[in-house]
């Protein structure tokens, strides 16, 4: 009998578990797979300091009926989906509105907020500082119109909230990277953020730390949970006092099971490592601004990560977003190379229509706990939320306040 089972073993669900077994608790990690396996693989290795304003719903008609024509690689859907995903998106466009949109900003920023300093307590203690860069990443335009707008956007953010940047022309771009094509016009360099080499090779760094400190790892099917007189319990005599649901994209899964009826969406998305040709590689996290991909390059070869796909969870891939990225990524860095494996990557982000994370206490059950939903800041906000979780189920003074996270806001 365990204090806690910690069910699902991507990123948020480690840092739970090693803060939970910091505090004195016995704790059990489960997945079905290994640590770091799914979400928390395929993303695109950021830490995310400048990530205050999360993605919203466009609001202007003429960008939506632009985006209904399904040919771009920021966003894709599937036109079978969209009557299952239609209520989701109808309040995440209502939750981007101006005024909704401020409030969020203004929760959102203490999760991010930290971190970076959470993030690097973890990768010290895990010995993982070999996968770590701390160089920012930049985001580069094609066109003066675009590139003067997000300067102004990055200089609102910096007043507002603190948050480092450079703007940069063409001339000093070049300088910092010689490869990329000639159309780039200038960039926005986002200095405080930190680049992950390998995701998943740190997610195991941090299971490794959590199994060094007495921590026990268990393959079990998470969807199995029930309850068990006071306490939670899985198949197999897996038993624990309190449960922590952190299953990503698949916690909607067990919640709706329990009676709570949550309206989480997913937003799918693909990758692919590429190799790279000539003298002049790729060094930094390069996002093309006007097509909405990143370059990464990893461990592993150049990430190309796409943007958002609406469609069901588990529907088939339709990875057409990657081929029409890697056309353009290949006029923004004519030294990309060949693919590097057979297949695209695709997984699928957790998101809540408000665009902010569920974490904290099960409103109608003892001893459940939610921490899900975290969208495109999964890996970034990962420690966070594991302090946070942790310093509320055992009584401490939290970080900063949970209230604006809590799963009733979501509940009609």
């Amino acid at each position: 009998m365990a204090d806690v089972l910690v069910l699902g073993a991507g990123i948020v669900g480690v840092s739970i578990a090693i803060h939970l077994l910091k505090r004195g608790r016995t704790v059990v990690l489960v997945d079905r797979r290994e640590a770091g396996e799914e979400t928390s693989y395929g993303n695109a290795g950021l830490i995310q300091r400048e990530g205050v304003a999360p993605y919203t719903f466009p609001q202007d008609l003429g960008e939506i009926l632009r985006y209904g024509l399904n040919d771009r690689i920021d966003m894709h859907y599937h036109p079978l989906a969209l009557p299952a995903v239609a209520p989701f998106l109808f309040r995440y466009w209502r939750a981007s509105r101006p005024q909704s949109y401020a409030l969020v900003k203004r929760h959102y920023e203490p999760l991010i907020r930290h971190c970076l300093t959470e993030h690097g307590a973890l990768i010290d203690e895990a010995g993982a500082g070999a996968l770590i860069d701390k160089k920012g990443w930049y985001r580069v335009f094609r066109t003066a119109e675009k590139r003067d707008a997000q300067f102004a956007e990055a200089r609102t953010l910096a007043q507002e909230f603190g948050v480092g940047h450079a703007e940069l022309d063409a001339a000093a771009m070049a300088e910092r990277e010689p490869g990329l094509g000639a159309a780039i016009v200038g960039a926005l360099h986002w200095t405080d953020p930190w680049s992950i080499r390998d995701p998943g090779a740190l997610v195991k760094a941090y299971r490794d730390l959590f199994e060094r400190l007495g921590g026990t790892v268990v393959r079990a099917d998470a969807m199995g949970l029930e309850r068990k007189g006071a306490g939670w319990s899985l198949p197999g005599g897996i038993d624990a006092a309190e449960a922590v649901v952190a299953l990503g994209p698949w916690a909607g899964d067990l919640t709706s099971r329990l009676g709570y009826d949550l309206p989480l969406g997913v937003k799918r998305g693909y990758h692919m490592h590429y190799g790279q040709s000539g003298n002049r590689p790729l060094a930094n996290w390069v996002q093309d601004a006007e097509r909405g991909y990143m370059l990464a390059p990893m461990a592993m070869g150049v990430r190309l990560t796409t943007g958002a796909e609406f469609a069901q969870r588990d529907a088939p891939s339709t990875p057409v977003q990657l081929d029409r990225a890697e056309v353009a990524a290949r006029e923004v860095l004519p030294g990309l190379g060949g693919r590097l494996e057979a297949a695209p990557w695709r997984g699928a982000r957790p998101c809540t229509p408000d665009m902010m994370p569920v974490i904290g206490r099960a409103p109608r059950h003892a001893g459940l706990w939610f921490a899900f939903g975290h969208a495109h800041h999964g890996m970034t906000l990962g420690p966070v939320t594991g302090r946070l979780v942790a310093e509320m189920m055992t009584g401490e003074s939290p970080l900063i306040d949970p209230a604006p996270y809590g799963a009733e806001r979501l509940l009609g």
